[in-house]
């Protein structure tokens, strides 16, 4: 997920094949406006195409710029918190970098969740933040606070701009976005361009001849590339020997965080070919891909699937970020003779140390590199093994309960399916069914987050002409309440379920103190809510199924346009007491 590669962009492909070579413009408002033109357009031409905005005063120069280009496609939200995570689902979803614009003050320190997450996954965001001049910095004035390196070290490039000045060189902006581009090529993440602008922030009666001051710029203002063309490459590394000892060994393969399905789909034909097993988290892409085992997660529970799982030689991984706990504790504790991991992101991503190679590569052009020997036999006993814990997954998913509509949701989900933090997440990977036509997942799981999960929904859905599901908790969806007003502008049907156990009842599961009120006043947090109102201030459609086939009925309706919003309304014990009744339930089986 980055920008366009060196190559493109001296051919200027994406500029010509869509917008008509045209010359940067002479005129404008103030000198402010000039260098907000010269930035959004040099963004233009590294591949930005979508900006996002939040209302301002001091980012006036940038908003103008924003809007009066032909070729970006501008999205509102009054929330800086929502707007940086709708800019995340852009970018995910559209696979290009996407520009933030905020004013001063605490509207960039809203951020901050998303440029977290953004750092984490790998995601290209790049901010650009209003910012007062040094001068009226720890004096009192308004809306001023300090936002050098705001962001800490959460950003692959941070620069904090000098005002605006017809002394300073044009191609110094120009070079210095082209250099933070490349480096976020490099390491995709965020950067961080804060834009310091003294007044006029606004038009006047007459527009400013920048002619002189543009002139230097030469070729630049009539065709379509970047000031200086920064070359970016990765070598995937030649492991022919290496390669032949790993494959030889008896191995399994497990996926991670994949955005891009034709990348995890090579995985699958490598799968095949080394015929070992493939055990893909909800992230990969993969999970309900035929090949897949996927109930592996609930399987665990089965003595004789471990104990055949254990007998892997070698672990060959891509991506990392994995939501099976009983999986990640598999690969901590088993002694492996050999582990690799395949990942772009130049990240550890070994939270158990127990990595032995690490290629910093895409999935397809690790593969491609590989020397392919004959097609191996297919490790078929764990396949067995898994067949009666997925009897057991259809048997205990057929009554209404969060178990059951997660189960449901696989089979009927169209288009793309965005899954929210922590029980939604762990249920829908360890349930579902196989399908026989692709479904795109997306989760935030860098920091794991609960915030800005509507947002970023909202954002994906912008990016694709079918439509978005949102599966989110209680808790979850109050956190992001906000964000509700965006969803209104969805072009496809978008379907929003939130799983309404009232409040954290993930905490169930989890040994955290017990005794007395703990968990329900410290941890679990009921709060007595239903969203029907929340829905009715939005302008959102409403259901609440209170039967399995209610909604069934409710989410193929949802899907035939508009946005709707399904509330499951459930018994906070309920799903607790159903995962536990299940890992019996398959651990007993397994003895019998």
């Amino acid at each position: 997920m980055t920008a366009l590669t060196s190559s493109e962009l001296a051919k200027g492909e994406l500029s010509k094949s869509k917008f008509p070579k045209r010359g940067f413009a002479k005129e404008h408002a103030t000198f402010n406006h000039v260098w907000a033109a010269l930035m959004l357009e040099e963004l233009f031409r590294l591949g930005v195409r979508d900006v996002v905005l939040a209302p301002g005063s001091r980012s006036s120069p940038l908003t103008m710029a924003a809007s009066e280009h032909a070729g970006l496609c501008c999205r509102c939200h009054f929330d800086e918190r929502g707007l940086g995570f709708m800019a995340l689902g852009i970018a995910r979803g559209s696979q290009r970098p996407v520009a933030i614009i905020t004013t001063s003050g605490t509207a960039v320190a809203n951020l901050y969740p998303a440029v977290v997450e953004a750092n984490l996954l790998g995601v290209p965001l790049v901010v650009l933040s209003a910012d007062r001049p040094i001068e009226l910095l720890d004096n009192g004035s308004n809306q001023a606070i300090d936002q050098r390196d705001i962001f800490s070290r959460h950003t692959i490039a941070h620069h904090d701009l000098p005002p605006p000045d017809a002394d300073i060189k044009a191609a110094f902006l120009l070079s210095t976005i082209d250099q933070a581009i490349d480096q976020q090529r490099r390491t995709p993440g965020p950067v961080h361009f804060n834009c310091r602008y003294r007044e006029p922030l606004y038009p006047g009666t007459r527009l400013f001849d920048a002619s002189a001051y543009l002139a230097p710029l030469g070729n630049w203002l009539v065709n379509s590339t970047p000031w200086s063309d920064w070359q970016t490459s990765r070598v995937t590394p030649v492991l022919n020997n290496e390669w032949e000892a790993f494959a030889q060994q008896r191995g399994i393969i497990v996926v991670g965080n994949i955005d891009d399905a034709h990348q995890a789909q090579h995985v699958v034909a490598l799968s095949k070919q080394l015929g070992w097993p493939l055990l893909a988290d909800l992230q990969s892409q993969l999970r309900f891909d035929p090949h897949n085992l996927i109930h592996f997660d609930l399987a665990l529970h089965d003595e004789r699937f471990s104990e055949e799982l254990a007998k892997s030689e070698v672990l060959l991984q891509f991506g990392g970020r994995l939501i099976s706990k009983r999986l990640t504790q598999f690969i901590a504790h088993h002694p492996w003779q050999d582990t690799w991991l395949v990942d772009p992101m130049p990240q550890r991503l070994d939270p158990d140390y127990s990595i032995k190679r690490r290629l910093i590569c895409l999935p397809a052009d690790f593969i491609a590199a590989l020397p392919m020997g004959a097609q191996q036999s297919p490790w078929h006993q764990l396949e067995s093994l898994q067949r009666r814990t997925s009897q057991l997954v259809e048997e205990r998913c057929a009554t209404f309960s969060e178990l059951g509509v997660c189960h449901q949701l696989v089979q009927l989900a169209r288009g793309q399916l965005f899954v929210g933090n922590s029980l939604p997440a762990r249920l829908m990977n360890m349930l579902g069914t196989y399908r026989d036509r692709p479904l795109r997942v997306f989760a935030n799981r860098g920091a794991s987050g609960i915030d800005g999960l509507i947002a970023t929904a909202y954002g994906i859905s912008c990016t694709h002409p079918e439509p978005t599901t949102l599966l989110l908790g209680d808790t979850s969806a109050l956190h992001d309440l906000n964000s509700l007003a965006l969803l209104k502008q969805a072009s496809q049907p978008l379907v929003v379920i939130i799983l309404n156990n009232d409040g954290g009842s993930i905490f169930q599961m989890l040994p955290v103190p017990k005794k007395g009120e703990l968990l329900e006043r410290y941890y679990r947090q009921p709060h007595g809510l239903s969203f029907e109102h929340a829905a009715m201030m939005f302008g959102l459609g409403y259901s609440v199924p209170e039967t399995l086939q209610a909604f069934v009925t409710a989410y193929r309706q949802a899907l035939q346009g508009g946005v709707t919003l399904i509330e499951i309304s459930v018994p906070h014990q309920q799903v607790a007491d159903e995962l536990a009744a299940l890992g019996t339930a398959i651990q007993v089986d397994s003895r019998e």
